[in-house]
C-alpha cells in the first residue's frame, strides 16, 4: 500500500475531530443501531472478506472464516454497549447535594493492526470506540489492508457519518503520524514486542492512553490423567494452525511424567498436516513474508545447533505449484531447554517446542518463570489439578482442557506480564474503559434562603 502523506494524514485527524463534535451527541441507542446495522453488512459479506484475507495474507480459508467471525462477535457485544456506559449516582451525599458521574468519550482514537488478524482486530478496535462516541483512525497493516478496505467501504453503507470511521495506510511513518498527532487522545496496537514497547513509550510520553498487546510464549501441560486423543489433538491444532501466527498459539508444550512418550504421537500427527496455499484444502499455509521464512528457518537451524532434538524438520517442504512459496512444514522440538532460542524467542511460525517436568509444581514454575504472560493451557481429567493452576499460573488467560483459551467478546483479552503495555485490555468491559472518561458532577440544590458561610477551610459534606 502506498504511504500516506503528513498532509493527507492531518486531514484525516480533521475530519474525524469535526465529525466527533456532532457524533459523540447522537443518542447512544442511535450509535447502536449503526452498529447493528454494520454488523448485518459483516455477516451478509463475511465469505467475501474471508476470501480477501486468504488472497493476501494466505491463511486456510476456514481460518480466515474464523477470523471474521470471532471479528463480529466483539462488534456484536458493541451491540449492548448501552448499559455498559451507564454512569453512576448518588443522592444526599450531603445536605442539598448530590453527585453523579457519566462517561463520555475520548475524541479522536486511534488503531494499528497486524497482519495476522485482518478482519478481527481492527473489529475489536473501531466497532467498540465509536459506540461509546468517539471518532477513529484506523491504520491496517500495510501487508493486508484490501479486507480492511472492504469493511470500511461496508462502514459507509452501514450509516456512518462522513468522518466517524477513517483509514489510513503506511508504514512506521504513519505510526509516527498517529503517535505525534495532539489531536489523537488514545492508541490500539497488537503486534510485536519491539514495536509495541515503541508504540507505548512514544504515545505515553505525547500524553496518549495507549493500549498495546505484544509478544508471548504460550504453555500448554499435559498432565498424565489427560484424555490423551483430546490432549494432543487440541495442543498440535493450536500449535500449527495458522502457521504459528498467532500471539494465542501454543508453540510450548510441557509433558509432564510419562507424558513424554507421547512425543512420537505428536509428531505422527504434525506430519500428517498438509502444507500449501491457503485456498486449497491443507492444514498449513505460508508464512507471510520470504523475511518471516528466513527468520523461522534460522531459529530452527540454532534450535538444532545448541542441542534441541529436532524430531520433525519442516524446512525444504516442496508445495508442487509454488516452487517461491513462503512454506515452512510443522516442526516439532523435544527436549528443549529455557536457554535455547527457539524457547527465549517468539518464532511466528509452525514450530513445537516440547519440554519435560516430573510434577505439576515444576511445570507451572517453569511456565512463570517466562516473562510473557499472554495465555497458558492445561489438560487433566483432574479438577485438584486444574485448580492449582488456575490459582498459581501468572498467565492472563487461561485454558482448562482448551487449548486457545481467546475470551468471549462479554470478557475481556487479558494477557498480562511482558505480553502488554499499559493497563486497560481490548474488548468487554476492559473496552469500554478505555475508550471512556468520567466526569463527576457535584451539585447542590438548597431549599432554603441560608447562604454559604464565608470561610478558607477546606469544604467538607456533612
Amino acid at each position: 500500500m502506498p504511504q500516506i502523506t503528513k498532509p493527507e494524514f492531518d486531514q484525516a485527524v480533521s475530519a474525524a475531530k469535526t465529525a466527533f463534535k456532532t457524533w459523540r451527541e447522537v443518542p447512544v441507542m442511535s450509535r447502536i443501531r449503526t452498529l447493528q446495522k454494520y454488523v448485518s453488512l459483516l455477516t451478509k459479506h463475511q465469505e467475501e472478506l474471508a476470501r480477501l484475507i486468504t488472497l493476501e495474507n494466505g491463511k486456510t480459508l476456514p481460518d480466515a472464516r474464523g477470523d471474521v467471525f470471532r471479528g463480529i462477535e466483539v462488534a456484536e457485544h458493541g451491540l449492548a454497549f448501552s448499559s455498559l456506559l451507564q454512569g453512576e449516582t448518588m443522592e444526599t451525599v450531603a445536605k442539598d447535594i448530590d453527585v453523579y458521574s457519566y462517561r463520555h468519550p475520548l475524541g479522536v482514537c486511534a488503531g494499528i493492526a497486524p497482519f495476522n488478524f485482518p478482519a478481527m482486530i481492527p473489529l475489536w478496535m473501531y466497532t467498540l470506540s465509536t459506540v461509546c462516541g468517539n471518532t477513529y483512525i484506523m491504520k491496517a497493516s500495510e501487508k493486508v489492508a484490501g479486507c480492511a478496505n472492504r469493511m470500511i467501504e461496508l462502514t459507509k453503507e452501514a450509516g456512518y457519518p462522513d468522518g466517524v470511521i477513517n483509514l489510513v495506510h503506511g508504514g512506521k511513518d504513519t505510526v509516527d503520524f498517529i503517535l505525534d498527532h495532539p489531536d489523537i487522545k488514545a492508541v490500539s496496537f497488537v503486534g510485536s514486542n519491539a514495536v509495541g514497547t515503541y508504540i507505548h513509550q512514544r504515545g505515553s510520553h505525547n500524553g496518549k492512553r495507549v493500549q498495546s498487546n505484544m509478544g508471548a510464549k504460550n504453555h500448554a501441560i499435559i498432565m498424565p490423567d489427560a484424555e490423551k486423543e483430546d490432549a494432543l489433538n487440541a495442543v498440535v491444532g493450536a500449535a500449527f494452525g495458522a502457521s504459528g501466527q498467532r500471539c494465542m498459539a501454543l508453540s510450548v508444550v510441557v509433558l509432564v511424567g510419562d507424558t513424554k512418550s507421547w512425543v512420537p504421537d505428536i509428531v505422527a500427527k504434525a506430519r500428517s498436516f498438509k502444507t500449501g496455499p491457503g485456498h486449497e484444502a491443507v492444514d498449513v499455509s505460508p508464512l507471510i513474508s520470504v523475511e518471516a521464512k528466513q527468520r523461522v528457518e534460522k531459529l530452527i537451524a540454532q534450535g538444532a545447533s545448541e542441542g534441541a532434538s529436532l524430531v520433525l524438520d519442516g524446512r525444504g517442504v516442496k508445495v508442487p505449484g509454488y516452487p517461491n512459496g513462503n512454506f515452512v512444514g510443522p516442526t516439532v522440538f523435544d527436549n528443549v531447554q529455557a536457554s535455547h532460542a527457539v524457547y527465549q524467542e517468539e518464532i511466528f511460525g509452525p514450530v513445537l517446542c516440547c519440554m519435560h517436568a516430573d510434577t505439576i509444581q515444576e511445570a507451572i514454575e517453569l511456565i512463570n518463570r517466562n516473562p510473557w504472560g499472554n495465555g497458558t493451557a492445561i489438560f487433566t481429567r483432574s479438577g485438584a489439578a486444574a485448580r492449582k493452576f488456575q490459582h498459581e499460573i501468572e498467565a492472563g488467560q487461561v485454558g482448562i482442557n482448551v487449548p486457545i483459551p481467546v475470551p468471549s467478546p462479554m470478557f475481556s483479552f487479558t494477557g498480562n506480564k511482558g505480553s502488554i503495555r499499559g493497563d486497560l485490555n481490548f474488548y468487554g468491559k476492559g473496552a469500554l474503559h478505555f475508550f471512556t472518561e468520567w466526569k463527576t458532577i457535584t451539585a447542590r440544590w438548597k431549599d432554603n434562603p441560608e447562604a454559604y458561610k464565608l470561610s478558607t477551610a477546606f469544604p467538607t459534606m456533612k
